[in-house]
């Protein structure tokens, strides 16, 4: 990402493959991730909570990394920094953009719950040994540490922070990080059912859950309503609404990693302590899809970004 350019649009937070003796399956995610590219997304982020980064050691997730840059074609690909230890998070920071990484998103300390002074001295460490732009990753009600838009004022001052994914559930921040920073940060939201009102409100991207499973219907969404075409955004949206609401749960990755094998014939294999949905729950999700699937809307002819916006 270099000089101007920033990051917007649609950033899947793809899923970790593994193999039935839990290994990564370079194959599936290769497959997946070209799905994805090929619907028209802006970016990849790898290694994130639906990523599985809890469960993956270091090298693994330079692996997925790797695997992410090699199917690119050029579009950003980020790495995710989740570790306790500001020390580790820069150690994988400074890895990752030797390994060809775009830039971070960079979580707190997780799981101790850091002070103002402690969040802001972890990010910064992080994204210095990195020397890359970073996604500042904003989830109070997940991981207990807020980072308010006050503090984005603070941070300001660090050039390498570029964007914020905005998930504390709340719409107004969207409103107060702009009214605070005006274009400072790229803002995304990172709740999938509160997508489109993010755009309404001014938020230039999306970093998406279950786009790994409707990337084209994600990517309509978000091209109509930056023409200003909110009512055909909203049309499906408001179809797409049953599946989003699956991202906002503890079982997130469960719920995706069913729902993509049920739509593009992927697996639904986690790595422990997780476990694919059974009984009930399982029931559930795939009531959801089959229904999603019997009203699938056809989507209307898309908007062409201009030339200028396109080689930025």
């Amino acid at each position: 990402m270099g000089g101007t350019q920033k990051w917007e649009g649609i950033f899947p937070a793809v899923t970790t493959k593994f193999t039935e003796d839990d290994r990564l399956d370079t194959k599936e995610m290769e497959r997946c991730f070209k799905l994805q590219l090929d619907a028209g997304v802006d970016g990849l982020i790898v290694c994130g909570s639906l990523g599985e980064a809890s469960t993956l050691d270091p090298d693994e997730k330079l692996e997925v990394l790797k695997i992410a840059l090699g199917v690119a074609e050029g579009r950003p690909v980020l790495l995710t920094i989740s570790d306790g230890s500001t020390r580790n998070a820069q150690k994988l920071a400074e890895r990752g953009a030797k390994a060809g990484a775009a830039g971070f998103m960079v979580l707190p300390g997780l799981p101790y719950k850091s002070d103002r002074r402690e969040t802001i001295a972890h990010f910064t460490a992080v994204a210095r040994a990195g020397g890359l732009p970073v996604m500042i990753y904003n989830n109070p009600p997940a991981y207990g540490v807020d980072i308010t838009p006050d503090m984005l004022v603070e941070m300001a001052s660090e050039p390498l922070f570029t964007s914020i994914k905005e998930s504390s559930d709340n719409i107004r921040r969207v409103t107060e990080i702009i009214n605070l920073t005006g274009d400072r940060y790229q803002v995304f939201t990172g709740v999938d059912n509160l997508a489109l009102e993010s755009f309404a409100m001014g938020a230039v991207g999306w970093v998406a859950g279950l786009v790994t499973a409707f990337p084209a219907e994600t990517v309509a969404i978000w091209k109509l309503a930056r023409a200003g075409r909110m009512k055909e955004a909203l049309q499906i949206y408001r179809w797409f609404r049953p599946l989003l609401d699956v991202d906002v749960s503890t079982k997130l990755v469960q719920n995706i990693k069913l729902v993509e094998s049920l739509v593009i014939g992927s697996n639904d294999r986690c790595r422990a302590p997780r476990l694919p949905l059974v009984g009930a729950e399982r029931e559930r999700i795939v009531k959801i899809v089959e229904t999603a699937l019997a009203n699938r809307p056809k989507l209307p002819s898309l908007p062409v970004a201009p030339a200028a916006e396109a080689a930025e």
